[in-house]
């Protein structure tokens, strides 16, 4: 049943895409939203997977991989951390990663990225990572590092495909079309370095009020949501001696 609904998405929804060469041609950032332990490692947490699931686990992959790349070549790495207070509840999700705890923590395969030069980190406690980067004096830190590298173009990469990695998708490009993030022109979205949750209808009702989300589903409706509002999705990136 879910394969057919997939195949019906998939038909009035197409999503074209594209392979992406990184060439060094295009003054480029890699942005990672979230590739933190309570959302990727099992177990680590209430929004963590329960067992191991094939699509995170890819994009952890990927992350790593193009995260290794653009250190090599000294790029510049903007990285989310999902990082909540303990008392500041974010409905309708239940409690996860609270500041200070492993939770909030960049998964093992990314850790080393907190000892690299070219690599913003950056703690967010709200779904949008756009917002989360606003400080009090009004100025924001992503645009401010879009316009110090003088950044032309954005590779994105995280969890959760339909929600925090779209959310700041959207945000990203409706700021850009305002004319904020000079010189900023593509934000490239890595469908294969992305996931999302996977909660099966039979499963939410058994819990009350949970919302079915199926991962393949809402994987594919966030990527192509994202393009719908002006991002580039590709299909695989891969790298151009230089």
């Amino acid at each position: 049943m879910v394969l057919e609904v997939m195949e019906l998405l998939k038909e009035h929804l197409p999503l074209t895409q594209e392979p992406f060469v990184l060439s060094g041609d295009l003054n480029i950032g890699l942005v990672l939203v979230d590739v933190v332990n309570g959302f990727c490692t099992v177990g680590a947490g209430n929004l963590a997977p329960k067992q191991h699931n094939e699509q995170i686990s890819q994009m952890v992959e990927e992350s790593a991989r193009l995260a290794r790349v653009f250190c090599e070549k000294k790029w510049p790495i903007f990285a989310f951390r999902d990082s909540h207070h303990p008392d500041i509840p974010e409905p309708p999700y239940p409690p996860h990663c609270i500041a200070g705890t492993d939770e909030s923590k960049l998964v093992p395969a990314l850790q080393w990225l907190e000892n690299e030069a070219n690599v913003t980190l950056r703690c967010k406690d709200c779904i949008d990572g756009f917002l989360g980067c606003l400080e009090k004096d009004g100025s924001n830190i992503f645009i401010d590092w879009v316009k110090k590298n003088q950044i032309k173009g954005i590779l994105v990469l995280g969890i959760c495909t339909d929600i925090c990695v779209l959310d700041f998708v959207c945000s990203t490009l409706s700021a850009r079309n305002r004319g904020f993030l000079s010189p900023l022109e593509d934000v490239i979205v890595y469908s294969g370095g992305c996931a999302t949750y996977d909660l099966p209808v039979a499963v939410a009702k058994t819990l009350g009020d949970a919302i079915a989300h199926p991962q393949e589903l809402m994987h594919h409706v966030g990527l192509y949501i994202a393009r719908g509002r002006g991002a580039k999705v590709v299909s695989e990136v891969s790298t151009k001696s230089f």
